[in-house]
Formats: structure tokens, sequence, C-alpha cells
């Protein structure tokens, strides 16, 4: 099954359907990554504060899907302002990998420490260490300050994002900064009881989960989808079955505004 990928401005290009294991610790990671390996998921987010480091790098170590087909992203958590080399160091130990594709500044660092915070990134993509930097979390003027000061864009920002979080205005400001949107918690962020969602589910002979997936994909929005079950991994992945007509896409935009 294809899924798409988005060019960034450094690295691999990344696939717009990725698995997220926020939550997910222990055993329960470790098989929850492996069925979305063994699914076709070629994207896999984590995080240090996630606690799941280990079994996310156990469980790609041992799926026999080689290295360079998956697209592996972890985050510096802010409190780790000014350790961010030992951080990236135990992240890329814990995973068993020479470099992360994405590394992410999970949300901004208190007391104005974030362009000191993105030096560091800097320095990191440059010694090899991860192959794109971005952040998460940040809003589009925090992101203008590490350009003016740095020089640099992020070549990513993971945000909470979904059909009511809609914004057009928001997302066509990355774009014009060539900044990917990748959004986080698209179901908690959803009613997938929403008439709208139904409608358009039984037309295509889906779910309303897979409704909203396939609205991130076209609009070109990376999206985390996560879960425990093996079923609903393999399920969320099948979307390339159905495509969302434009009324269908305006009619999902829409729910912002009900």
């Amino acid at each position: 099954m294809s899924i798409p990928a988005l060019p960034l401005t450094t690295g691999p290009a990344m696939p717009v359907l990725g698995f997220g294991t926020w939550q997910i610790r222990g055993d329960a990671a470790y098989q929850a990554v492996r069925a979305a390996l063994e699914a076709g998921y070629r994207h896999i987010d984590t995080a240090t504060m996630y606690g799941n480091e280990d079994e996310v790098g156990r469980a790609l170590a041992d799926s026999g899907v080689p290295r360079d087909e998956v697209f592996l992203t972890t985050k510096l958590p802010p409190e780790r302002a000014g350790r961010e080399r030992e951080t990236i160091t135990a992240s890329l130990r814990a995973l068993r990998v020479d470099a992360v594709d994405l590394w992410l500044i999970h949300w901004p660092p208190s007391r104005g420490r974030s362009v000191a915070v993105w030096r560091e990134f800097i320095a990191a993509r440059e010694a090899g260490l991860a192959r794109a930097i971005g952040v998460s979390n940040f809003d589009l003027d925090e992101i203008d300050q590490l350009d003016r000061e740095t020089g640099e864009k992020p070549a990513v920002n993971q945000i909470r994002f979904g059909p009511a979080l809609w914004d057009e205005r928001l997302v066509a400001g990355h774009r014009s900064r060539g900044v990917v949107v990748e959004g986080y918690s698209p179901f908690k962020t959803t009613n997938l009881h929403d008439p709208v969602l139904v409608k358009i589910a039984s037309e295509h002979g889906v779910d309303t989960a897979r409704v909203v997936l396939r609205w991130h994909v076209q609009h070109e929005i990376v999206v985390i989808p996560k879960s425990k079950s093996r079923s609903r991994i393999e399920t969320n992945f099948d979307i390339s079955g159905f495509s969302l007509t434009d009324d269908e896409m305006a009619a999902i935009d829409g729910l912002r505004r009900r």
C-alpha cells in the first residue's frame, strides 16, 4: 500500500501517515510498533518523555524492516534544555540507530531558551545525529524567532490537529515558511460520531476514523494515529482504497465552524 511522503528541507521525505506511540509503554509499546511495521507503516513517532524509546528501538531492530525504510522521530523535553547532546545520544542508544530522521523540540522551553536549544539542534544535525530538525507545539511567531536568530527554519511543526481544529490560515502560514504541518491526536480532537463524518464514511464503506485520516492525507498534513490494538493499527493504515471528493473535504473542513 502506497502512502505519500512530503519532502523536508533536509533528510528523507516524511510519510504523511505515521504511527504514534504516546502513552504506550513496556511490552505494549514493543508489540504495537511491531504490529505497525508489519501492517506497512514506515513512519514511527516517539519522544524521550514517552519512556518507550527502548521498546521502539527493539521493535524496529526485530522487525526485519531495513532501517533506511523507516522514518523515525523522537523529541527533546524542554526541561532538557542545556543537555541536548546528552539527550540525543541517549535516544540514539535506546533506539539502536546512528541517527533519527527527525528530532523535535517537544514544546517551547521556558525563560526564552528556545533559540539556544535550536542552535544545539542545528549542531546535532550537522554532526549527523539527526537528518532533519523541527519543533512541536510552537506558534508561528516562535518559529519566526528561530529563523530570525539562526537563519534556520524548523522542517516540521508537530501540533494538535484534526477537523475541528482546521485553520486554513494557520496551515498556509506554515507552508509559506516551508514548514511541514504534522498533526497529533487526530481522534481526540474529533467527534467520530458527527453526522457529517458518519455519512461520508458510509458512502465509502469505511469507518469515520479512516475518513479523518484520509482528510489529513489529502490536505498533505502528516498524521500519527496511535493504538495498542493490532486490528485497529491495521485498519488505520488501510486508507489508500478510497479518496474524498472536493465537496467531502469542504464538508469536513466546515466541522470547525459548527
